[in-house]
């Protein structure tokens, strides 16, 4: 799986994979990234990317061409690139998508900046558009690294165990079950009882009743969905 970072600052994203397990995919060679920053591709004589918007607004607008130019450029040489666009007007971004793009070969990942980007290259050149939330960023940096992070975890052999995959929130639309570690008793709180009785049946099934308990909590949302699967 390979990841290109389209953006105008890659030192913002650089320093993220020089830990832990992004780190080891990427000298396992499970992942691989580049970066293509779109001012390299400017025609602009003053080396410019931006400029305000057409029509009046505050702050300025990424311009199509140094955009467009490093886009066709990608998909020139990578006829199976998969290009992601993240913005927050978009769908939101799931495990489910994380899971479905861990099978593609090339994904690309556009960050905008400034008030955004025009609209033009998005039409022109977006294959997916997510949102990772309901708020505003400075840039769509943290946004692609959010992206990249739960695809590439969903890669095989990325994570040391890969059945952690099949307990974690959003597996049949529930949250995860609260876990504990040593020791049992901590500041007079002890862990559940039944986890420590080593019945994996009955565990299992209170990790269940607990997952069920805690999406209602803080995801009726969800909740509803899970009730549904069930069903």
């Amino acid at each position: 799986m390979h990841f290109s970072f389209v953006t105008l600052f890659p030192n913002l994203i650089k320093g993220y994979f020089s830990e832990s397990i992004l780190k080891r995919a990427i000298e396992d060679k499970k992942i691989s990234i580049d970066f293509v920053n779109p001012r390299d591709f400017t025609t602009d004589k003053h080396n410019r990317v931006d400029a305000p918007m057409i029509g009046g607004g505050a702050g300025m607008l990424m311009t199509p061409q140094p955009l467009m130019d490093s886009l066709k450029n990608i998909r020139e040489t990578s006829p199976k690139a998969h290009v992601i666009f993240l913005s927050p007007v978009a769908k939101p971004f799931t495990q489910n998508d994380a899971k479905r793009l861990a099978k593609k070969e090339h994904i690309v990942l556009v960050s905008g900046r400034y008030e955004g980007i025009d609209e033009r290259v998005i039409e022109a050149q977006a294959d997916e558009l997510f949102s990772i939330g309901d708020f505003i960023l400075t840039g769509g940096e943290l946004a692609s690294m959010v992206v990249c992070d739960a695809i590439s975890r969903n890669v095989d052999e990325v994570l040391g165990n890969s059945e952690s995959l099949s307990v974690e929130s959003f597996e049949e639309a529930l949250l995860e079950a609260p876990s504990f570690t040593k020791p049992k008793n901590y500041e007079n709180n002890e862990v559940v009882s039944e986890f420590l009785k080593g019945n994996h049946s009955k565990i299992t099934d209170l990790k269940r009743g607990l997952a069920l308990c805690k999406t209602k909590y803080f995801r009726p949302d969800l909740y509803k969905k899970g009730i549904t699967h069930e069903k």
